[in-house]
């Protein structure tokens, strides 16, 4: 039997359109609708939000010569909300600070840029404090962390997307894209490596769905959730959910340097050194591996009820 939904926000597992409506800091009945996104997840709720006269079309179909078509609403902005819980006004705004940060050194070609706003949140029997944002919408293809991105791979992703070139070389078209790709992700890796140089942080480039790759050929980091310290300490950071996520975005932009931009990054030099040594990248997969044992429910531990 699955326990019961909690009352404050942050602990649901989803929300939906009349969720938000009933959310204190929101105008109700309001002229938008939110529709959860498929990102939402550990670390935030994310809402679509759209205009009803294009759910509408999405809903009941438009006549274009002589065929249905029943075309996507496509969001004006996502609408996020956070679930962790600030102790006091000073902890939240750090958070917004370190935000503005990776915005300042990724904006305006590699980040689906922010707004953030903090709220007197109205909870189960108290007001606490809640930082939400309203982000920009960015359309485009997941780019996988660990994946293939090979010129084949990264061609199949434009095909998902569709060609935005008129002209009648296809092959060319395709390559000059590919070409631009590389080109735009060298940027996007210095624009991080000054971000950890210049303030010793880093984004989480690890998560699933948390870069994605647009048809204009640029690589955008969409999840501002998670900005770690960067710290040479021996001991492994992790963040409040117990999970490695500075060492693991260091050997996704490692990845990315290596694999995406075609150069030949040294792992013993900045800033990769000492992330990325053997002994240290161990200690790394076991908490990795704690932190998945944690996010298992007992029922699946072998031998536990």
């Amino acid at each position: 039997m699955e326990p019961p939904w909690s009352d404050d926000i942050r602990d649901r597992p989803y929300l939906a359109h009349a969720d938000i409506l009933h959310l204190n800091f929101i105008r109700s009945p309001g002229k938008y609708i939110f529709r959860r996104h498929y990102r939402a997840g550990l670390r935030s709720h994310l809402m679509e939000v759209l205009n009803p006269e294009d759910v509408a079309r999405e809903k009941g179909g438009v006549l274009v010569d002589g065929l249905w078509m029943f075309p996507r609403a496509v969001p004006l902005k996502m609408l996020r909300i956070f679930r962790r819980r600030f102790k006091d006004l000073a902890e939240a705004r750090e958070e917004i600070r370190r935000v503005k940060i990776v915005e300042s050194c990724l904006a305006p070609d590699h980040i689906a840029r922010p707004a953030e706003f903090l709220v007197d949140y109205l909870g189960p029997g108290k007001r606490e404090i809640l930082l939400a944002g309203l982000q920009e919408y960015i359309a485009g293809e997941v780019l996988e962390p660990w994946g293939d991105l090979g010129k084949g791979h990264l061609s199949a992703l434009l095909d998902r997307m569709g060609m935005d070139d008129p002209r009648d070389d296809l092959m060319r078209a395709k390559d000059d894209w590919v070409e631009r790709v590389r080109k735009k992700s060298g940027e996007f890796v210095e624009r991080v490596k000054k971000l950890i140089r210049e303030y010793r942080l880093i984004p989480d480039l690890a998560g699933v769905g948390n870069l994605l790759l647009t048809r204009a050929g640029e690589i955008k980091l969409v999840d501002i959730n998670n900005i770690s310290e960067v710290s040479p300490d021996p001991v492994v950071p992790l963040d409040d959910r117990g999970y490695p996520v500075c060492d693991k975005s260091m050997a996704v932009l490692f990845h990315l340097d290596q694999k995406l931009t075609g150069r030949s990054p040294r792992k013993d030099a900045p800033p990769y050194d000492p992330f990325l040594n053997p002994e240290r990248i161990e200690r790394v997969k076991a908490a990795e591996r704690s932190f998945q044992l944690k996010m298992t429910p007992a029922s699946d531990h072998p031998g536990q009820l």
